[in-house]
């Protein structure tokens, strides 16, 4: 049996990684697992440690944490925890986000700011609640999860598209600004993967009011929440293992795309305009 001091150096040669959107049946999952697979001291968080109940609690690589991204209150607490347990946090991965399908032009604009809320400036919260530390250490890795649809933003999802595009270009920011800080930032950019990104949007939606304008293309809607969960989705497992490999290489990516669809999507974002319209018109049945 290791003894305490044995125990206190192998902890202090693992990474602590800390991610947030950890809930059964999504990506944050499955990246917690990978991560803690290859070693690492994983931070599992969700809103409720109910929805992470699959995360084996004895495993001594994985810490299960309530957090709400919305609280400055919840990520002030739960920063201040790892950091009193752990010393430090070597990666931070910002997965936590919500899908939204709407049209825009009726989309409630709670709903829009829910989802800006969430994706976008949840995202911002963690990052200014870690800085300081990890530029305090002149080291550390942001990991921010976005999207192939800001690719190419088609009808019905414009709010989770436009979140992610602006995910995208505040990570590109990030990246230039933290760089002289010694942190290293990174845009993952997943594709069609397997999750429960389809079930949670359809919840959601069911908080929609009845259409007026756009009645007969309800169907169509309620099918472009489950568009990224065909049966060729990249498994989750797949996916984590790769962006995993690349967030923890000497000299990581800027940028990481992987999944179904993204090699697709990263040359649709090349296209002319007319020819992106047409593609993503007979796609999305508008």
């Amino acid at each position: 049996m290791e003894n305490h001091d044995e125990h206190y150096t192998k902890q202090e040669q693992q990474q602590v990684v800390v991610i947030t959107g950890c809930s059964t049946g999504g990506i944050g999952n499955a990246l917690a697992r990978a991560f803690a697979a290859d070693k690492c001291l994983v931070v599992a968080t969700a809103r409720s440690l109910s929805s992470m109940s699959d995360l084996d609690y004895d495993n001594p690589n994985f810490h299960l944490e309530e957090l709400d991204v919305l609280s400055d209150q919840s990520v002030t607490n739960v920063v201040s925890n790892v950091l009193e347990k752990f010393g430090r946090i070597d990666v931070l991965v910002n997965n936590a986000g919500v899908q939204c399908v709407a049209p825009l032009a009726e989309i409630p604009l709670s709903e829009l700011q829910h989802t800006f809320d969430t994706n976008v400036f949840g995202t911002i919260r963690m990052v200014q609640a870690v800085v300081p530390h990890m530029a305090s250490r002149k080291k550390g890795r942001i990991v921010n999860i976005g999207s192939v649809i800001a690719l190419g933003a088609g009808p019905w999802s414009g709010a989770y598209s436009g979140s992610k595009a602006a995910l995208h270009s505040l990570t590109d920011t990030l990246r230039l600004e933290l760089g002289p800080l010694g942190i290293d930032v990174i845009n993952v950019v997943p594709g069609a993967i397997k999750s429960n990104i389809g079930n949670a949007a359809i919840s959601n939606y069911s908080r929609m009011p009845e259409w007026k304008l756009y009645k007969p293309f309800e169907e169509a809607i309620r099918k472009r929440a489950y568009f990224s969960q065909n049966s060729k989705s990249t498994p989750s497992e797949e996916f984590a293992k790769k962006v995993v490999a690349a967030v923890l290489k000497k000299n990581p990516p800027a940028w990481f795309s992987f999944g179904q669809f993204s090699t697709i999507m990263a040359i649709m974002y090349h296209l002319p305009i007319f020819i992106k319209d047409f593609l993503l018109r007979k796609a999305m049945k508008c």
